[in-house]
């Protein structure tokens, strides 16, 4: 199949490319960098003739409110448009576990902008909602941190290393569109303080990790299991513990 990949070149879509190559499929990078532009539609008449499938796990690169809502009203709305002018076949989308609970928070405001506007479309589609990534848990501590203190609630969360993400997606990009959402996750459940605590320990970071039930995540106050995937998502088997050694940057 050619399986065209959006935002192909970042963190997940590169692994993910490989791995369709690796299974003899023609994946295609398509992003800014290659020539193809979501958001003034530039190149993707191109890319995606002949496309069986395209995936979009492309990313705005602002988070605040009106600039994200654009970025994922925009460039969705051109890709579906561009899509059902190519008669491509299937449209996979990554998303994230607990956006529909999210709504206090522009950015997942925006997601579930991206989610309508698929499933309104009315092409086949799937949406993979995935867990937060283990790569991400610097920046988490650093939205978190105020001076030398990094505030966190208790709230479980069920992270999956980013390689973990991509073979997630692959699964659903070669297979029959599900017409709704596939949850994928990490293997455990831990504490969000508890991880950031670890992940900063491992790395020599003096900052100490508070734990805050009332303390927010991206602007949303979280419950207990706000962030955890429901019954029936395919959990990875990559634990942080595992990961971690292999991935983080120990100082000293």
């Amino acid at each position: 199949m050619k399986i065209v990949v959006i935002g192909g070149t970042g963190l997940v879509g590169s692994k993910l490319v490989g791995k369709l190559r690796e299974h003899g499929h023609e994946a295609v990078p398509a992003a800014p960098n290659t020539g193809v532009d979501t958001l003034t539609g530039e190149g993707l008449d191109e890319v995606l003739t002949g496309a069986d499938v395209v995936v979009d796990v492309s990313n705005s690169p602002s988070f605040a409110d009106d600039p994200v809502m654009e970025f994922f009203r925009t460039s969705t709305t051109n890709l579906l448009a561009a899509e059902a002018k190519a008669g491509v076949g299937h449209h996979v989308a990554l998303s994230v576990v607990g956006t529909d609970r999210l709504g206090d928070s522009g950015y997942f405001r925006a997601k579930q902008v991206q989610e309508k506007l698929i499933e309104d479309a009315g092409r086949p589609y799937s949406i993979v909602h995935a867990t937060q990534f283990f790569e991400f848990v610097g920046s988490l501590a650093d939205e978190a941190t105020h001076g030398d203190t990094v505030r966190l609630s208790d709230a479980l969360i069920q992270p999956m290393a980013s390689e973990d993400v991509a073979a997630g997606v692959a699964r659903v990009a070669v297979g029959v569109p599900v017409n709704g959402i596939v949850e994928i996750g990490g293997p455990e459940a831990l504490g969000l303080d508890e991880l950031i605590r670890t992940a900063l320990a491992f790395r020599g970071d003096p900052r100490t990790v508070v734990t805050d039930p009332d303390a927010l995540y991206w602007g949303v106050l979280l419950q207990k299991d706000t962030l955890l995937p429901g019954e029936g998502a395919q959990l990875a088997a990559t634990r942080f513990e595992e990961w971690l050694p292999l991935n983080g940057v120990r100082r000293g």
